[in-house]
């Protein structure tokens, strides 16, 4: 395995003994507690595997909160018929004495969902086999959080995917003592569950209108991206309320106790996969009060009309940041060429602040959960090794979950640290 720094046109890899490191303590976590081996079993949800999420590596307990948002000044540009935005959020935060149960990966409406779709987005994915609804994570449902206040983070998803595909990396932030935001973009998402119906709309899961990959189509992926960024500026919104101590969405839950006093603005970032990766970068150039981003392997120009034509640069590629800019990619992405004329303009406009890191014998998928999971279900015999190494690459998660999680937590904890 290995993990590169790349600055200046210029590649260190990180120490052989790091590496190894990190490989056996993610080794001892994966195996110990709610990270062990995959396995059938009945549940209430129905029957088939139940995979698990990597355990996190922090010292503090995690607690879990979802918001409801609705910006009433937005229409969404997803359904004309319905007038405002609305948007789901999960906080994962460093929380306090709290045991009890752990909240699912994902609700049941949520699997259901989300067993129909992958399978279309992902293609080898399985449609059967899986109970998506029975893995768990490590997070306490609204648990009081931590009295110290905290850094925020951002988290925007790749396009088609949920909210709940980052979740592992999360939590990993969080027990380290990050308060991580994690948006939800319905009509992009795969699927998006709501707390109630309402006026507006008529159902309480919201799917994709994706029906393959919006860079085929630039007039869809111009719209994903600004709609994102207006999406995570409006939660920056929500969260400077929740901070000063109202209630920052629709009231179907009380806020957990200490939650408010957690989050420190002032030391805020954002950091987002494929799409989600072009958003916090373009957010990061739209948005002052966002002080350092991760982009982990987003393109930043919009889609290319044709072949041989290339995409107009977004804003941040134009114009280059003023503030820390992480990049991160794989060896092994199919569009790697593309990605890297995207990011060009960037790098020259950016006066030293932009860092960049490569990860070998990976693919594009492992900055998601699918990290860990996919593995599981090839030992299964649920997906291919073509699907596999597709999707993820060849590195096993023993390697590739902590070489991502400390690449991550790295940077933010050297931009967003001192108050």
């Amino acid at each position: 395995m290995s993990f590169k720094d790349v600055t200046d046109g210029q590649s260190r890899a990180v120490s052989r003994r790091t590496v190894t490191t990190s490989a056996a303590l993610a080794t001892a976590a994966l195996l110990t507690g709610a990270a062990g081996t995959a396995r059938a079993r009945g549940t209430g949800h129905g029957r088939g595997l139940t995979v698990r999420l990597p355990a996190p590596t922090g010292p503090h307990r995690i607690g879990v909160t979802t918001l409801h948002l609705v910006d009433h000044t937005r229409r969404d540009p997803w359904d004309e018929a319905i007038p405002v935005r609305e948007l789901m959020v999960t906080v994962w935060y460093p929380a306090r004495g709290h045991g009890g149960p752990v909240a699912p990966q994902m609700t049941a409406r949520a699997a259901r969902s989300f067993r129909k779709t992958a399978p279309l987005l992902r293609p080898g994915l399985p449609s059967a086999g899986v109970d998506w609804a029975a893995t768990a994570t490590h997070a306490h449902p609204d648990a009081p959080a931590r009295r110290d206040p905290c850094p925020v983070l951002l988290h925007s998803p790749g396009g088609g995917d949920p909210r709940t595909l980052g979740t592992g990396l999360a939590e990993d932030l969080a027990s380290h003592g990050f308060a991580v935001v994690a948006i939800d973009h319905p009509g992009d998402a795969s699927e998006v569950t709501f707390p109630r119906p309402a006026p507006y709309r008529r159902t309480l899961l919201r799917p994709t209108v994706f029906r393959g990959d919006p860079r085929m189509n630039p007039p869809q992926f111009h719209t994903a991206i600004t709609t994102r960024v207006a999406d995570t500026r409006f939660v920056l919104d929500r969260l400077a309320a929740l901070a000063a101590g109202r209630h920052p969405g629709t009231r179907h839950r009380p806020l957990p106790a200490g939650l408010p006093g957690l989050l420190d603005l002032e030391r805020t970032g954002v950091y987002g996969h494929s799409a989600g990766g072009t958003t916090a970068a373009e957010a990061l150039y739209e948005d002052r009060r966002l002080a350092a981003a991760v982009n982990l392997e987003g393109f930043l120009d919009e889609a290319p009309t044709a072949p041989d034509r290339p995409g107009e640069p977004l804003p941040i590629a134009r114009h280059g940041t003023d503030r820390p800019l992480l990049l991160m990619r794989t060896d092994g992405f199919t569009e790697r060429a593309a990605l890297e004329r995207s990011w060009s303009p960037l790098l020259d406009r950016s006066h030293g602040r932009i860092a960049q890191a490569q990860l070998n014998d990976a693919a594009h998928w492992v900055f998601t959960d699918y990290a860990a999971l996919l593995p599981q279900l090839q030992a299964a015999g649920l997906i291919s090794a073509e699907t596999r190494n597709r999707l993820i690459g060849t590195m096993d998660p023993e390697c590739s979950v902590p070489a991502v999680r400390e690449r991550v937590r790295a940077f933010f904890v050297r931009h967003l640290s001192a108050r």
